[in-house]
């Protein structure tokens, strides 16, 4: 399949400026997708333009990875008000993070990383008002959606630095054009105004011709919120520190069947052929969610790798598919004592089940042994017992206790 072929098939394609998509298909590129180090990790939302640039690889593209630890001084303007700055050493700590999960999403592929910082604390005041902002007119700018959403009456306003940001980002893209030959850039939709910025200075001060697409933001089909972050600032990560691959993995596997498929084809290196395979399966059979756990370990494996991943489909088999719990090695039942509550054995299962909250009594915890509700190690019980040995006590189908 050819990459405009491919690309539409997945559903990355939205804003582009090429003429003809099929572009793509004839000539060479150089192009570069950056995100700034607003935060210690990227999360799904960005994964999906990731996988984007991960196409262009495979069909023998350039790619340079930027990591924003110049632009993230100022940050990105949003539509709804003015972003806090970030203290420099937590940006330089964020770069470092963020850096460290784009080289085990793309290990093993040919890519350059670069860090912005790394120019744009060279540049003098004077030097880039004369040979940047002078190729920027007002209109243009005050024309963008998210100056428009800021500034006017009754609305919270906008600094100068941030309203500056998207000339640092074509600045970007000059510089990049000038030193790696860069002729494309690549982002979120949410980056269409900025990656034009970078086009047109480009035009202006080379008079040559480089080209910007962005791939649409994928919505949660559940929530309707933009995917990766939740308005409560919760979300779902590519750090195991802020989502546990368990939880990685549950994320992926409980998605419904429409959705299955269209992030079969947008988050995992899968072909056409399999994920329309994939797609048959489910129709004739949705209770074998056979979509679902293909995506859940594809993607989990790309981003926590195929032995963590392994790990957590064992303690989900032990879990919720009856598959016996002293299989479990010592590292998976560390893992799994990290999501859900933990008892220490010697203790009896009345206690536990008051202890940890399953029952608000003792008498509430005997009748719930006697009506045979609780199962240890998958058999079920209908008299209190002591501890001694790891266990997993179970009530119902989501209520679980490691005992150790």
């Amino acid at each position: 399949m050819k990459l405009s072929e491919e690309l539409k098939w997945r559903g990355y394609l939205n804003q582009t400026t090429f003429d003809d998509i099929k572009e793509l298909d004839s000539k060479q590129f150089s192009l570069y997708l950056g995100t700034d180090p607003s935060g210690d990790s990227l999360h799904i939302g960005h994964l999906a333009v990731y996988m984007m640039v991960r196409r262009f690889l495979d069909h023998g593209h350039k790619v340079t990875l930027l990591i924003g630890g110049g632009t993230g001084q100022v940050g990105d303007p949003r539509d709804s008000e003015e972003r806090e700055l970030i203290p420099l050493d937590v940006i330089n700590q964020n770069a470092e993070s963020l850096a460290a999960q784009v080289k085990q999403l793309f290990g093993g592929q040919d890519f350059k990383a670069v860090n912005n910082l790394d120019w744009l604390q060279d540049v003098r005041l004077l030097d880039f008002l004369r040979d940047t902002g002078k190729h920027f007119s007002m209109g243009q700018l005050v024309d963008r959606e998210h100056f428009k959403a800021r500034v006017g009456k009754g609305k919270p306003g906008m600094s100068f630095a941030e309203f500056a940001y998207t000339l640092m980002q074509g600045y970007d893209f000059w510089y990049l054009h000038r030193n790696l030959g860069v002729n494309l850039q690549i982002g979120g939709s949410d980056q269409w105004g900025n990656i034009l910025s970078g086009v047109d200075l480009i035009r202006k001060k080379e008079d040559v011709r480089v080209d910007g697409m962005t791939a649409p933001l994928v919505i949660d089909k559940t929530t309707g919120r933009k995917f990766g972050k939740s308005e409560a600032g919760e979300g779902v990560w590519l750090s195991p520190d802020k989502t546990s691959p368990y939880k990685f993995y549950q994320f992926w596997l409980n998605v419904g069947d429409e959705a299955a498929v269209d992030y079969l084809k947008l988050y995992t290196l899968l072909d056409k052929p399999q994920v329309d395979e994939l797609e048959s399966v489910m129709r004739a059979d949705p209770g074998a969610r056979l979509a679902q756990k293909t995506l859940a370990y594809e993607v989990t494996k790309l981003v926590h790798g195929k032995d963590k991943t392994d790990e957590v489909v064992r303690i989900t088999g032990v879990l919720f598919g009856g598959e016996d719990f002293t299989k479990l090695d010592d590292i998976e039942v560390d893992l799994l004592a990290g999501e859900i509550p933990v008892a220490q054995t010697g203790g009896s299962l009345v206690g536990i089940l008051l202890d940890v909250g399953v029952a608000k009594s003792n008498g509430e915890a005997r009748r719930l042994v006697a009506s045979g509700a609780i199962s240890v190690n998958g058999v079920k019980v209908t008299e209190d017992q002591v501890f001694f040995e790891k266990s997993l006590v179970k009530k119902g189908k989501n209520t679980f206790i490691l005992v150790r």
